[in-house]
């Protein structure tokens, strides 16, 4: 478990923005919120992919997907499914061009 640690407190502060950060949002305000969760989602992907040495880095995109699904339901309509995929997208980007920092940086 101490070895994952860095990749848990990621997934913890994910799980805060997915399910924490909509509550405080108004009903004008989703599209803004959207933006938010995909700029922490790629920003948070970035420092797993900078800081975190262990494999199971790679499996943040689809863990993230998963995680955004049950949100769908209490905070957006059905039409909110493509967010899913968007979110999956967004991490994997950052995930890799953290990755390539991380390679660059540090030998």
């Amino acid at each position: 478990m101490k070895k994952f640690y860095k990749e848990i407190i990621l997934l913890f502060i994910q799980i805060f923005m997915f399910y924490i950060s909509p509550l405080f949002a108004g009903p004008t305000d989703v599209m803004g919120m959207v933006f938010l969760i995909f700029i922490m989602t790629f920003i948070l992907s970035f420092i797993m992919g900078c800081f975190s040495k262990e494999k199971i880095k790679y499996f943040y995109p689809i863990i993230v997907s998963i995680l955004f699904i049950p949100s769908i339901f209490i905070y957006y309509n059905d039409s909110a499914f493509v967010h899913s995929i968007w979110y999956m997208f967004d991490s994997i980007i950052g995930l890799v061009l953290g990755s390539i920092v991380r390679k660059i940086f540090v030998r």
